[in-house]
């Protein structure tokens, strides 16, 4: 089979990097609308920007084509966008746009579009019913707790893929689940989409829990009650609570909220050293998907009616109406209740 992946981030450099460990040569193609940018990657065997000291297959190939690099593919193989949240849509447009046949398409960015609070798989699906000109593709997500540098490393690591398609799920197992690199599948995109999300926020949340030293006690808190908010949101949108208990709920909050390599994590300790939004995001050099979405998800909650203080106070401090301790404060100021 033959994989494409859409988008020469640190994410999406490592998961082309295992999928080429395991393929043949010439099958997984690594897409980059920076030319320059994949001319270093074959001049030095690293992507230096995004996933630096990690060498890359000899056999992973490079294009710099687009509609080159959807035409490789038959009704077979596998799409990978690995764009952020925010390259989504037009990722996803100019893919249908080029397609000759069905294409099985995955996505690997976590968040909600902000205006609309629109899920990825439902930003795909809007992108389909005006693009895919009566073609029927098949669609789906890569999810769970993985850093990409350890991923582009070789190390241990356990994902799920969520599709509605058992035939999607399996396609994605075959070009990804070997090495170190489990794949487990499910039906509920709903679920392991809004549980990438939350962690997200939720680890901004934990930063700033540390960045004020605030105690292990206080960030056990944090991602307990943080936990129970997924899970009340992730029902009223229709998905399965149950999910939140696996890799893409607590196993990527456990690992974005506590892992030094999170950049959402790295995000509250320095709001909480005083650091402004806007330096913090241009240190970082990449995308921090939690401070994307928080309002989205905050607004989401409450259009469905569900209590969510933590992310709402992370959505007030990161669009600047709070400071860190004042949201704390608010925090531990409301009124006692159960524990449900």
């Amino acid at each position: 089979m033959k994989v494409t992946l859409l988008g020469a981030g640190s994410w999406g450099t490592a998961m082309a990097a295992q999928a080429a460990r395991h393929l043949q040569s010439g099958d997984v193609c690594l897409w980059s609308r920076n030319a320059g940018q994949l001319e270093g990657i074959e001049k030095t065997g690293e992507n230096a920007a995004y996933l630096p000291k990690v060498l890359l297959p000899q056999e992973l190939q490079l294009e710099a084509d687009f509609q080159q690099a959807i035409e490789r593919l038959s009704a077979d193989d596998l799409l990978v966008i690995a764009t952020p949240m925010s390259g989504l849509s037009e990722t996803v447009a100019r893919a249908l746009d080029a397609a000759k046949h069905s294409l099985n398409i995955i996505w690997l960015c976590k968040g909600l579009e902000p205006i609309t609070t629109l899920l990825p798989h439902q930003v795909v699906e809007r992108e389909d019913r005006l693009h895919s000109r009566g073609l029927q593709h098949q669609y789906g997500v890569v999810s769970g707790p993985s850093f990409a540098q350890e991923v582009g490393n070789g190390m241990p690591c356990a994902l799920t893929v969520a599709s509605r398609s058992t035939v999607l799920c399996g396609i994605v197992q075959a070009a990804f689940h070997h090495g170190n690199m489990r794949i487990y599948a499910s039906d509920d995109l709903v679920g392991v989409e809004l549980g990438g999300a939350i962690k997200n926020v939720l680890a901004i949340a934990a930063g700033i829990g540390d960045g004020l030293d605030l105690g292990l006690n206080a960030r056990a808190a944090v991602l307990t009650r943080g936990l129970a908010e997924m899970m009340r949101l992730v029902k009223a949108a229709g998905g399965r609570p149950e999910t939140c208990m696996g890799l893409t709920g607590v196993g990527d909050l456990i690992l974005t909220a506590t892992g030094d390599l999170s950049r959402n994590r790295r995000v509250g300790l320095a709001l909480a050293a005083g650091q402004s939004l806007p330096e913090i995001l241009k240190s970082l050099g990449h995308v921090a998907e939690g401070v994307l979405c928080a309002s989205a998800v905050a607004d989401l909650a409450t259009r469905l009616g569900v209590e969510m203080p933590i992310t709402a106070m992370m959505g007030d401090v990161l669009s600047g109406k709070l400071a860190p301790d004042q949201a704390v404060k608010k925090l531990m100021g409301r009124d006692p209740t159960v524990e449900a």
